[in-house]
């Protein structure tokens, strides 16, 4: 019961639109466009401002589906006192970080689905 009531508390919190600072942006990535393995969330505090601070989460399993994790966005859209929540509606690309897991400047090799598709459409690129 608290499971879909916290993923009710998001969806709605994201239908809204812009609100007013701060804005909240809540991105889901997995290996592909059906599961995610993570999300991150960040805090733009005015107009002006970087995304800063930022969390993320990770899971072996569907992150949308954890009471857990969705409980932790909740708490972190609160403490921040989150006006606005931005989350594209799909999954928009690789858990993996360029710089940190593969070289700046090239695609992920763990995760194929990704390599030559546009991220925010899914759609393949070359």
């Amino acid at each position: 019961m608290k499971f879909q009531q916290s993923k009710k508390r998001l969806g709605k919190k994201a239908k809204k639109g812009f609100r007013g600072y701060p804005i909240a942006t809540i991105a889901l990535y997995g290996p592909d466009d059906k599961t995610a393995l993570k999300v991150v969330a960040s805090i733009i505090a005015n107009e002006d401002a970087d995304p800063d601070p930022q969390q993320k989460w990770f899971s072996n399993a569907e992150v949308r589906n954890d009471e857990g994790i969705l409980g932790e966005i909740l708490a972190f859209l609160e403490e921040y006192k989150a006006i606005s929540v931005i989350m594209p509606n799909r999954i928009i690309g690789c858990p993996h970080e360029e710089i940190i897991d593969y070289p700046e400047g090239e695609e992920c090799p763990e995760c194929l689905f990704w390599k030559g598709r546009d991220r925010w459409t899914g759609q393949r690129i070359h």
